[in-house]
């Protein structure tokens, strides 16, 4: 355990994934989201592969015990991608940060529905709050004026909010797969799963990319894949609760590239709504510690059966 490198491996992770999220919305007028997705996942199975070789687990790292739990899970995370890569183009950056953070809320919810996990009145009232938070970041976005832009932006909101259902989902597809699958191999093989679907959406039109474009959509698979690596190390080094929290700078690094790269001012609206998520977050993550605290020392008091 290392729980400053731990801390510094999130944060990396957090920059390089909205780095990444900045290209894919450089290139969205340029692209369909499903050849994004191509080049998203199609661009980080070398970088995946490349660090499984270093840790010498090339050979052990890809098997699968359960095929078709991954098989699920790439359905659910490239539908929860598409939509999230959709929605890039058609709102800010800061915005669509906001709408995404609904997907940890949202997994709450799921464990309970879907894995029997206890879920109280904490942690219930912590998501309803952060619920909130979310239709105050949609709100404006949920009058339709008649114009085509606020159509087109309502739109938006739509598929970045079902981007984050899905990615909740998605989670939900992890934590089953855990149990008996190697990380490097969820990672690998969702990364696979993830361009072989995307090559479904050809028949919908795909476009023949500049080299400025094609130069920036590997990017963001390489970008992608190495933010991966980084996550996954960062949960290597220290604990779940200690670095989980860190994932809300991302809006902060959202707020600077979408001002400096898109000239994006963020609404009153969103930041308000992006606050009252984050806080709800960080009072689900703190509950978490709390009770992991709580039940080690249960653990210790017990002895052992003889």
């Amino acid at each position: 355990m290392n729980p400053v490198r731990g801390i510094l491996m999130k944060l990396g992770s957090v920059v390089l994934f909205i780095a990444m999220a900045a290209l894919i919305k450089a290139t969205a007028g340029a692209v369909p989201p499903g050849q994004q997705v191509f080049f998203r996942s199609a661009f980080a199975v070398p970088v995946i592969l490349i660090w499984l070789a270093r840790r010498g687990e090339l050979s052990v790292g890809l098997r699968v015990r359960d095929p078709m739990g991954h098989v699920w899970r790439g359905l659910i995370g490239t539908a929860a991608m598409g939509f999230g890569f959709a929605a890039l183009g058609l709102l800010p950056l800061p915005e669509v940060t906001a709408i995404g953070y609904a997907a940890p809320l949202l997994v709450v919810i799921f464990a309970a529905m879907f894995l029997g996990e206890d879920v109280r009145l904490f942690r219930l009232s912590a998501v309803g709050l952060g619920l909130i938070g979310v239709l105050i970041v949609l709100s404006p976005r949920l009058t339709l004026s008649g114009d085509d832009l606020s159509a087109t932006q309502t739109l938006g909101a739509v598929f970045a909010l079902i981007g984050a259902i899905m990615a909740a989902l998605a989670q939900i597809f992890i934590r089953k797969l855990v149990r008996g699958e190697r990380t490097s191999a969820i990672v690998f093989w969702f990364s696979v799963t993830g361009a072989l679907l995307s090559l479904t959406t050809l028949p919908f039109g795909w476009a023949v990319p500049d080299l400025r474009v094609a130069g920036l959509l590997i990017v963001a698979g390489l970008l992608g894949g190495l933010a991966q690596i980084m996550l996954t190390s960062a949960y290597r080094y220290a604990d779940a609760s200690l670095v989980a929290p860190f994932e809300y700078a991302s809006m902060l690094f959202a707020l600077v590239i979408g001002y400096a790269v898109f000239d994006e001012l963020p609404a009153p609206a969103m930041l308000a709504g992006a606050a009252i998520i984050i806080a709800a977050g960080v009072l689900i993550i703190w509950r978490e510690r709390r009770l992991g605290i709580a039940r080690a020392r249960q653990r210790k008091a017990t002895p052992p059966q003889s």
